[in-house]
């Protein structure tokens, strides 16, 4: 039904505005399911989280992932997290589009000293804050949400320095009454997005993408058993003049080639959040699984 961006300064107040929504939604007329997606629910430290960039990187796949999965017509998924970057926002703003939902960003208004002190306040009483290095290079590239941006509008803006967030903030209420309001041919002031054409065959091809990557690697792991089973040791496994052999100096059971395939395509999901895309086509998705199965077994048999 909706997807709400909460977005902030590190110690903000963004936490205590999401519980806050949540709780107000659920409490509303329509008694609304919601889910806050956030960092917590993967267990990690905060600072590792935001220690380094490819860090930091995967913490955004995951938290992207899980609101891809998450997101339809009758739940309201709020994303609590940083969501400092306004390039990971319009991704957000992509995903609610696909999905054809409600889009908002609730924006915790705080100074950089409140922060700061909130920081502190919270590591002196032996909860989770940032090490001072990381809280001043989150600071630091922090990129204020503006209105006028598609993926930064509607804007919720709180101040949690100035006043209290609770189910009654007439900021808090005004989002309840958006994400909630009944939306019929007259209504105005309440968006829903609309896949475009360019999101519904993103997500066909990357469903494609999988298929073929999944049939690829199964027809690689039948070669290599095939030729295993004709009897006698083999060294090399040829799969035809357009792939690369691939070059084993010991038996190769089923059960570790079915592990080998399951963590490349593990690995190819993981990489196609931040890199190079998934292939589209049997040939290169063969061709990586190949590459990936020589490193591999060059590493076990050197």
């Amino acid at each position: 039904m909706a997807l709400v961006v909460i977005c902030g300064q590190p110690c903000s107040g963004k936490s205590i505005a999401a519980v806050t929504l949540a709780e107000t939604l659920k409490e509303s007329e329509t008694k609304q399911n919601v889910r806050i997606i956030d960092e917590a629910s993967f267990h990690l430290d905060r600072n590792q989280n935001y220690a380094n960039m490819p860090a930091e990187k995967n913490l955004r796949g995951k938290l992207r992932s899980d609101v891809d999965r998450s997101v339809s017509r009758g739940d309201i998924v709020i994303v609590d997290s940083l969501n400092s970057i306004k390039g990971y926002r319009y991704e957000l703003w992509c995903i609610a589009r696909a999905a054809g939902i409600r889009y908002c960003v609730v924006y915790c208004d705080v100074d950089e000293a409140h922060c700061r002190q909130w920081n502190k306040e919270r590591r002196d009483r032996g909860e989770d804050g940032y090490d001072d290095g990381i809280f001043d290079d989150l600071v630091r590239r922090f990129e204020k949400p503006e209105r006028r941006n598609r993926w930064d509008s509607p804007l919720f803006e709180l101040y949690p320095s100035r006043e209290v967030i609770d189910k009654s903030s007439s900021v808090i209420l005004e989002a309840v009454t958006y994400l909630t309001k009944t939306v019929d041919s007259k209504t105005q002031d309440v968006r829903i997005l609309q896949p475009s054409i360019a999101t519904q065959a993103a997500r066909f091809s990357e469903a494609n993408s999988l298929y073929e990557l999944d049939r690829a690697t199964q027809e690689i792991i039948n070669a290599i058993v095939e030729q295993q089973s004709l009897g006698g040791a083999i060294s090399r496994v040829t799969l035809g003049n357009e792939l690369p052999p691939i070059e084993i100096s010991r038996p190769i059971g089923l059960p570790e080639l079915r592990r080998l395939r399951r963590t490349f395509v593990k690995l190819m999901g993981q990489s196609s959040l931040s890199g190079p895309p998934l292939p589209t086509d049997a040939e290169s998705a063969k061709r990586r699984f190949v590459d990936y199965l020589n490193r591999e077994f060059g590493g076990n048999n050197a």
